[in-house]
């Protein structure tokens, strides 16, 4: 009942915006709120965004000056790649958010959504020079989409754009050294899951650390194994292709929060 309610309200678009603009709304609203639900926040300074359906050069992006709890699926500022806003909006957006995601949209045609979070957690693995260790499962089932990008300063210059790209490659999951973390999806579910993936993985490698005990290694056999079994699961033929059914049931739990994310 929860989903149905979910889906019949995001059909809803208003005035001239096509339906399949309001549900990337809705969706990317629902990654906002869901990233507040999980303490990912850090105020103003992260950002996740979304293409708009059936443009090239146009995404989604939240409004400078609301908290992610805040935000709902008419407040996010539609721009190009220009960075004109092009939707009506009383805010800015964030000048190191346009040019971290702007260029991602534009090199990566595949990519719905781009999400980048500061959290204690994956901006502490950044910081270790061994970055992502392939120690628990969590890790290793992602552990082949893991990509790195060196800190060059707060993301405000567009020259470090193709170096970004670059180093993105075709991955899904970016560790930006001494900054944070980034995932890249085909859609905003994947993006989300992609994230809880990373970030799970970074918690759990800093509480092993933690333990003042050796890690335990594990053979490259079963490193490989495991590394295969992560990128059949999630292939689109796999047990939960692009995060679908944990989104359907993360939309759920908004629903039962009372969020208000789809006004």
């Amino acid at each position: 009942m929860q989903a149905n309610v979910h889906k019949l309200r995001a059909a809803q678009a208003p005035g001239d915006m096509t339906a399949d603009e309001w549900r990337m709304r809705c969706d990317l609203a629902a990654c906002y709120r869901l990233a507040a639900m999980f303490d990912w926040t850090d105020m103003l300074a992260t950002h996740i965004s979304a293409r708009v359906p059936g443009t090239d050069d146009e995404f989604l992006i939240n409004p400078y000056g609301m908290l992610f709890e805040e935000i709902t699926a008419s407040s996010l500022v539609k721009v190009d790649q220009e960075g004109n806003i092009l939707s009506p909006t009383d805010y800015m957006i964030n000048p190191a958010g346009f040019v971290i995601h702007s260029c991602i949209h534009r090199a990566r045609p595949d990519v719905g959504c781009v999400m980048h979070l500061h959290t204690r957690e994956g901006c502490a693995v950044a910081t270790q020079g061994c970055g992502v260790l392939p120690i628990t499962q969590h890790a290793l089932v992602i552990y082949d989409q893991i990509t790195y990008h060196d800190f060059e300063g707060p993301a405000l210059d567009p020259d470090e754009q193709s170096r970004l790209v670059a180093d993105l490659g075709d991955k899904r999951i970016m560790i930006l050294r001494n900054h944070g973390t980034l995932t890249a999806g085909r859609t905003v579910a994947e993006a989300f899951v992609l994230m809880y993936r990373i970030e799970r993985a970074c918690r759990m490698q800093l509480a092993a650390q933690s333990g003042g005990q050796a890690l335990q290694p594990l053979p490259q056999a079963v490193i490989d194994k495991s590394i295969d079994l992560g990128r059949r699961l999630f292939s689109k033929g796999g047990l939960s292709p692009e995060g679908e059914k944990e989104w359907a049931a993360l939309l759920r739990k908004l629903e039962r929060a009372g969020s208000d994310y789809l006004q």
